[in-house]
């Protein structure tokens, strides 16, 4: 591991630029910089997740992606740094095919809620959607680990199929969508 932070303010940001892994200086408000900042964000809501009470085995899967967020963090401070590969993705279709496979099939759709933590991980799909959009913006200007897209495509999905299980686990139903109900 690289230097340890024994001084957190710097002031070299004071600029609105800041340091990248590989020690080369970016604008804040970079791609780059977007794409990280976002997968920092959802780590942190899954963070927010991981404080409601859930099956261990949910908690043990949260836990790990955390870490593999942190990964693909990495991954994206350093340009030409892979972290994440298709193993974890892989790993992630395991694990939403064992969650889904107890789940009824849905024939409407969704909205977010029932249970307080169905709703937080249901926030933290969208929070993937939107750093899974932040990734690809980066890939059309600069060179990007494409597995790094398909990572944050099938987290989106586990989060769904999660705040599915969520409210079957907290006993509730999900909330279905009602077209036009207040027309």
């Amino acid at each position: 591991m690289g230097h340890r932070l024994s001084k957190i303010y710097t002031r070299t940001g004071d600029d609105g630029t800041t340091g990248l892994g590989d020690g080369s200086r970016v604008k804040k408000t970079s791609r780059r910089i977007e794409a990280i900042g976002t997968v920092d964000e959802l780590n942190s809501l899954i963070g927010v997740l991981l404080t409601h009470k859930m099956p261990e085995e949910i908690h043990a899967a949260l836990t790990d992606i955390q870490h593999e967020l942190f990964d693909l963090g990495g991954e994206l401070s350093i340009p030409g740094r892979v972290a994440i590969s298709d193993v974890q993705v892989s790993r992630l279709e395991t694990i939403l095919d064992r969650f889904n496979a107890d789940l009824p099939p849905l024939k409407e759709f969704i909205l977010p809620g029932g249970s307080e933590a169905s709703a937080v991980c249901h926030l933290a799909r969208s929070v993937c959607r939107r750093a899974e959009r932040c990734v690809i913006h980066l890939g059309e200007a600069e060179k990007i680990n494409a597995t790094a897209t398909k990572y944050l495509n099938r987290l989106s999905d586990l989060l769904f199929v999660l705040a599915r299980v969520l409210n079957v686990h907290a006993g509730r139903a999900d909330v279905l969508w009602q077209p036009g109900k207040n027309r």
